[in-house]
């Protein structure tokens, strides 16, 4: 791949993608530049925050209340974990139980369970189970499949 930056000062920043085809992986790189300062509103202690995706550890669902977990905070958003599902990129956001979506860009370390769960532990040290349920499905999205 190709990646070149031209500078103009008569205008603001714009990106263009060449290509043969339009493949998965040409238009995933289209949605995560279209996403790439996106951020999703959710408060704490009174206070609203416009949380960028990428500082997103996890997001759990508790007692129908949506949390975000970054290294520093949890706040809570009005979104429902399905429509956050949505507009976050499959390939960074894996639902890893019934009421959790991890980052999988924050996650260090994996560890199988003799129950078949997988351990995930994240950039902060917090550890959370990738449930049996969605584990061939992990492994089918970080190539090992086998």
């Amino acid at each position: 791949m190709k990646v070149t930056i031209s500078k103009d000062s008569s205008s603001g920043t714009a990106v263009e993608i060449h290509c043969r085809e339009v493949t998965s992986e040409t238009e995933r790189l289209a949605r995560y530049i279209s996403r790439f300062d996106e951020r999703i509103t959710a408060s704490s202690k009174g206070q609203t925050y416009n949380v960028p995706i990428e500082e997103i550890l996890y997001i759990e669902s508790v007692d129908k209340k949506t949390f975000l977990y970054t290294s520093g905070n949890i706040l809570q958003t009005e979104k429902r974990l399905y429509e956050l599902e949505e507009i976050l990129d499959e390939k960074t956001f894996f639902r890893c139980s019934k009421s959790v979506i991890v980052n999988l860009n924050k996650v260090t370390r994996l560890k199988p369970e003799v129950t078949r769960n997988i351990l995930a532990t994240l950039s902060n040290g917090e550890v959370i189970v990738i449930s049996r349920r969605y584990v061939r499905a992990l492994k089918n999205l970080i190539g090992l499949d086998g």
